[in-house]
């Protein structure tokens, strides 16, 4: 097959999950086919949060996307919760997902809050960028933030072919900005962990709708990268990337 023969086939064979992309919504990933090829996360984020939960009176939740992960969190939940969305396509999904539960959902940037200090007890981020001091000011004394992140290098073996935003590192800036607001850490772990994507077309749907680490991705400008990554980085298990997960669970003294 020819060089050009090649492209035009990927480009076709890619359409229906450039399409899919185009159209997300939310923020769930159920018909993602990908494997995780390494011992899971040695912490249970869901669990974690929920166990504080019960025992808040308040809670905030940064950057919840469609509401999923935080419907279940405080599903039964006798607690005053209230979640922050800025993109303007999820926030009224999120919205009417979990309005039954009684949750508010602010529409607002993650990292100006439009809330009064010391307001919730726990404030919990799965993914969303956080500022430090703005946390610190809205949590109530003797309450916990809790904050799952991707690392700033998630998927390393893509930046060769790829360009590749650069990150600072925020697994120790956001320690160091909790610390400087007066909040005390009590957990702070990390993890890598390769993960198998099906086909081409898996990790290029999660490349664009999730744009920041490549946000210039363009597939059909950028086939042939896309060819090479295929080339380089495919095994038996499928395209195999290096992803980088932390938890930080943090305090404010009361």
């Amino acid at each position: 097959m020819t060089t050009n023969a090649r492209r035009a086939r990927a480009l076709t064979e890619l359409q229906p999950s450039i399409e899919r992309a185009r159209v997300f919504s939310g923020w769930a990933f159920d018909d993602m086919r990908i494997r995780r090829l390494g011992p899971p996360l040695p912490w249970d984020y869901e669990a974690l949060a929920r166990d504080y939960a019960r025992r808040a009176r308040s809670v905030l939740d940064l950057g919840t996307g469609g509401g999923e992960v935080l419907s279940r969190i405080v599903a039964g939940i006798d607690a005053r919760v209230v979640a922050t969305e800025e993109w303007h396509v999820n926030a009224p999904i999120a919205a009417e997902r979990l309005r039954p539960l009684g949750v508010s959902v602010v529409r607002t940037d993650s990292t100006r809050l439009p809330l009064r200090a010391s307001s919730f007890d726990l404030i919990i981020d799965r993914h969303e960028a956080l500022d430090p001091a703005d946390v610190a000011r809205v949590l109530a004394p003797g309450g916990t933030v809790i904050t799952q992140q991707c690392g700033p290098d998630d998927w390393p073996e893509l930046g060769r072919y790829l360009r590749k935003h650069v990150f600072d590192d925020h697994f120790n800036l956001y320690q160091q900005g909790f610390a400087a607001a007066g909040l005390i850490i009590d957990d702070a772990r990390w993890h890598e962990e390769r993960v198998a994507f099906a086909t081409l077309g898996d990790l290029v749907y999660v490349l664009l709708v999730a744009p920041w680490s490549y946000p210039d991705l363009d597939p059909r400008r950028d086939i042939d990268a896309l060819l090479a990554v295929e080339d380089a980085l495919r095994t038996p298990d499928g395209i195999v990337l290096t992803e980088h997960r932390y938890l930080i669970r943090a305090h404010k003294p009361e």
